[in-house]
This record gives structure tokens, sequence and C-alpha cells, in this order.
């Protein structure tokens, strides 16, 4: 089995040149593997672990040391003229170069500590897309599928070559646009898989669906509908590989600042809600005293505590039935601090009638 696998390793890697680029595929997948592995222990907050790299408090990232692998691999290949078999360990360096620093591409992306939160899956991304391109590569599929012939330019026709390359980079474009980040970017390596992407309906939150559905409606509604039912599935099942791979982000990320503008968009929401909130019950305790205190006994006028006066009450009762029966009512005038006024004495009585009442019926 051994054997076999050396035979094989020997004929289609070595003998076809090969080796550089399959180790850097090597470092590549290693180095991703190793990372996550690092950071997930350190996650778990694991004793045996050693964790993270903080000389004099500062936290290092391991893209750092990402691009210290990249400098070495890319200028030991320059410097050694891709000459054996230093070329090896220079495409060895350069692979575990780029799974560090594509490790942390979404924090490069946003310039933030992304790691853990949604917006870190860019990185998985990145990462996942280097490792098939570098495997598409390694197996023998060239960039827009063409594969130039050895005879002269005559064979395919140096415009045929330009249309077909033309035909399929354009392909990958409108698929791009459409949402379908995956087949657009495989495309421009597998001929045929952009143009799936680029008859197919956009998703539609891209910016085809924005610029060609808005005056489409029935377009639109097929769109979600496609996206409600296939689409969901597809990243409900990339989600669980990926956290799977990955680990699983955090639910409410913590330093990204994204993050922070909706935290502060509701802390004012809310605390315009709880204002209002507020508001409405001081002024049911306003209302709530108000009654408390009118229906209080009131002092006396002689100065002993006393209820409410039967009479003064009884009074009230009947000029209420008097109003609405529309009678006639009668006050008691005092005079004023000027003194009675004309044709009133001190104790004199006037009539008052209601002005929205109608006028009451002699009686017979």
């Amino acid at each position: 089995m051994i054997g076999t696998l050396l035979d094989g390793y020997r004929e289609h890697i070595v003998a076809t040149h090969k080796q550089p680029l399959f180790l850097l595929l090597a470092g590549f997948i290693i180095s991703f593997v190793c990372i996550r592995f690092s950071v997930r222990m350190i996650r778990a907050k694991v004793r045996w672990w050693p964790g993270n790299i903080t000389p004099g408090g500062l936290h290092i990232h391991h893209m750092v040391f990402g691009l210290g692998f990249l400098l070495i691999g890319g200028i030991g290949v320059i410097a050694t003229n891709g000459g054996h078999p230093w070329i090896n360990w220079f495409g060895f360096s350069f692979g575990v170069g780029c799974g560090l620093v594509l490790d942390e591409f979404a924090l490069i992306l946003h310039l933030d500590d992304v790691y853990w939160s949604e917006q870190g899956r860019k990185s998985v991304d990145a990462v996942i897309l280097g490792i098939l391109v570098t495997a598409l590569l390694l197996t023998g599929y060239v960039p827009l599928g063409v594969v130039p012939g050895p005879g002269s330019p005559d064979g395919w026709g140096r415009w045929g070559l330009v249309a077909v390359i033309s035909a399929n980079a354009l392909l990958s474009v409108v698929a791009l646009l459409k949402g379908k980040v995956w087949t657009g970017l495989l495309g421009i390596m597998v001929p045929g898989l952009s143009a799936v992407g680029a008859v197919r309906l956009a998703r539609p939150s891209s910016p085809w669906a924005r610029w060609r559905y808005a005056d489409r409606p029935r377009r639109r509604r097929r769109a979600v509908r496609r996206e409600r039912l296939l689409h969901a599935r597809a990243d409900r099942a990339r989600t669980w590989l990926f956290d799977l791979i990955a680990g699983a982000p955090d639910k409410v990320p913590a330093h990204h600042t994204a993050t922070h503008r909706v935290a502060e968009r509701m802390a004012a929401r809310a605390t315009a809600h709880l204002d209002a909130h507020a508001a409405r019950s001081l002024a049911r305790r306003s209302a709530r005293l108000a009654d408390r205190r009118s229906s209080t006994p009131q002092p006396h006028p002689s100065g002993r505590a006393g209820g409410p006066d039967p009479a003064r009450e009884d009074g009230a009762r009947r000029r209420r039935r008097t109003v609405h029966a529309g009678r006639l009512r009668t006050y008691a005038v005092r005079s004023g601090p000027d003194g009675p006024g004309p044709g009133t004495g001190l104790g004199a009585r006037v009539s008052y009638r209601h002005p929205r009442l109608p006028h009451p019926q002699p009686r017979r």
C-alpha cells in the first residue's frame, strides 16, 4: 500500500515537476489545521496548552508569523533562482505562510479582531478557496480552463483563445454579481461552472438582484423562494461544516465596530422607550396621588380633624341634579373684597341656567 502511494507520488508529482506545489499545498493545510487547533484550545482555556504569545502584554497574532514565512519563501525562491532542493523547502514555507495569513483574512479585511464573530467566517472561506485553487492547479487545471497546445497559435487561433478567455471571465463576473461567490471563483478554474451560475437566478441580496429585479416582482419572488428553500439548506450545511472545521462563532461579537453601532442604536431606542415608559408611570403616579388626596378627609374649619361634610356633599349632589334636569340653579353671592356688587347684598341669591341645556317649558 505504501509502496503504491510512493510510486504514484514519484510518477505524478516528482516526474511532472509539481513537488514544490505539492509541498506548498501540504504546508497550507498543515498550518491551517494546526493553528485552528491551537486557537480552539486557547478558546477552551485548556490548562496544558501554552496559549497566546503576549510579550510585554502585546498580543502577537499568528498573521505576523505567517508574513515571516511568506517573506522567507518568496525571497528564498528568487535568491536561489528556483534551484533544487531549495525550491521545495521554500515552497513549503510559502504554504505555511499562506495558511497563517489567510486564517486571519477577516482581521485584515475589517481591520478589527473579528476572529470569533460572524465576520470571521470570511477567513474560513478564503482558506478553503485557496486550498481548492491550489489543488486544482496540482491536478492539472489552469486558469480559465484553457490548455495551451504544443503547436503554433494557429491551432486554436489567437482570436479564438482570446474569445474563450473573455467569455469565461465575463460569465465569472456575472456569477459573482449574482451572489454566487463559490461558483464564480471556481468557474475561473473549471470551465463551464461559471456559466451555470450566470444563467441561474440571482440571490435576493446580490447586486444583480438590486439592479435587475427591482421592476420584476415575479422574478424577485422566485429568487426569494429559491433562497428560502435551496440556499438556506446549503447555508445551514456550510455553517455546520465550518463550525466543525473552525469552531462556532460567538453569538454576540464583542469587538466589532458594526456590533458597537448596532448596540448603540439599540441602547438609544431602549432609552427612549424607557423615558416614555417613565413619563407614563409618572403621570399615572401623579393621577393616583391626586385621587388619593381628593379622597382623604379634609381638616375641619375649626381646626379639628374630621371627615367630609355630609351637608356639603348633599348640596353638591342636588346642584348636579339641578343642572342635568335643566332647572334654574340658585347660588348665594357674597360680597367681594371691593364690597357687594350692585343690586346684591350680603347673602343675595342669583339664578343661573346651564348654557347647553334647553330652556324648560313652563309648568301649567
